[in-house]
């Protein structure tokens, strides 16, 4: 299955050192960063803040890997990851099954 990782980080430093180790080791086939504002509660407050929203296509096999791999690189304390099945353009979702494995 093909899926879409999302997560944010606090700045673009952050996102590109996180996007570039997925990708360099083959668990993600391409990483997509822009910037964010959010708004969220966060131990009792509501937080608002500038982030760096990556969107990550990858393969489910690979799923449990990105997640070590974002929480082992990221500064949050609880980072955001979540995931979702996509469907696309034939090609292109070879693209990314050949270029994780």
């Amino acid at each position: 299955m093909h899926i879409e990782i999302h997560t944010t980080t606090k700045d673009m430093d952050e996102a590109r050192k996180i996007a570039s180790a997925l990708v360099e080791r083959k668990l993600a086939a391409c990483v997509n960063m822009y910037p964010v504002t959010s708004v969220y509660r966060w131990q009792g407050k509501v937080e608002e803040e500038e982030e760096i929203a990556l969107s990550i296509k990858s393969t489910s096999e690979r799923l449990e890997e990105i997640r070590r791999s974002i929480r082992a690189m990221h500064s949050y304390d609880l980072p955001a990851i979540t995931f979702q099945e996509i469907k696309g353009d034939h090609d292109y979702m070879i693209w990314i099954s050949d270029s994780t494995h």
